[in-house]
């Protein structure tokens, strides 16, 4: 980004924080779920402002600053491993976006946190929820299990991330909800698999709960549909490479 970009993008983003506590919620606890939810939607809307209050503490320098907390929980793809046992963490989507946002906030201090575990599903990860993530006081949830849910049912997974993202929005966190990175052993143009329909589900409780969502899943159908071979993006049959991160991170630019 240019120099007079940079400016006018920061300058942009001061006025719209000054704004942001106007329609921000005080606090998740003193709202009823239905109309939490509501409000939370109108923020979630555009990807533009779901993070402005975030973009806007982003931009500001020492001694004004503040560390922003960008937590991550799930399975093995967040965790970075590669062909397993292989673990590549500053090859993954955590790690790489943190290099994408340096870019554009160098005088942001970014802590990256994973409270990954490879081979997990959301049940596992609700249990240990409050414990072993809330206590890192995220400023950002990213929540990424689709891809080990299919084998617990869609009831179990819909409970478990309905449990984690209310916890969440309690507290006054932003989440954002991932759909699934491809798995070779699925066909991804099928509508039909269980990984299609718990994408849907994951998709269907990002507009209940007015989170974002960065659909993973809908990224990589659409590159096989234009003739792209989604092994150039996979390190192991379910395990995306670098490359593969990268389109994840691609996606999550947009709220930042």
């Amino acid at each position: 980004m240019k120099t007079s970009s940079r400016r006018k993008f920061i300058k942009s983003v001061s006025i719209a924080a000054l704004l942001t506590p106007l329609l921000e919620v005080a606090n998740a606890n003193d709202i009823a779920p239905e109309k939490s939810n509501e409000l939370f939607r109108l923020k979630a809307d555009e990807k533009d402002e779901y993070l402005q209050s975030i973009k806007a503490e982003l931009i500001k320098e020492w001694p004004t600053n503040r560390t922003i907390n960008l937590v991550f929980h799930g399975h093995s793809v967040p965790s970075g491993y590669f062909k397993t046992p292989d673990v590549r963490p500053l090859q993954s989507y955590p790690f790489l976006l943190l290099k994408e946002l340096k870019k554009i906030y160098p005088y942001a201090v970014i802590n990256i946190i994973l409270t990954c575990i490879g081979g997990e599903n959301s049940e596992q990860g609700a249990k240990r929820f409050k414990k072993q993530v809330l206590n890192h006081k995220p400023d950002v949830l990213f929540i990424d299990y689709a891809l080990n849910d299919t084998g617990i049912g869609a009831a179990a997974s819909r409970k478990a991330w309905e449990q984690m993202i209310k916890m969440a929005l309690k507290k006054n966190i932003k989440v954002i909800l991932f759909t699934a990175t491809p798995d070779q052993r699925v066909d991804l143009l099928s509508k039909d698999t269980d990984l299609q329909k718990e994408c849907n589900l994951i998709s269907d409780l990002a507009k209940e709960f007015g989170t974002g969502l960065v659909d993973n899943y809908t990224v990589f159908q659409k590159l096989v549909s234009a003739g792209g071979n989604v092994t150039d993006y996979m390190s192991q049959v379910n395990h995306p490479n670098e490359k593969g991160h990268q389109l994840v991170v691609d996606g999550m630019m947009k709220y930042f």
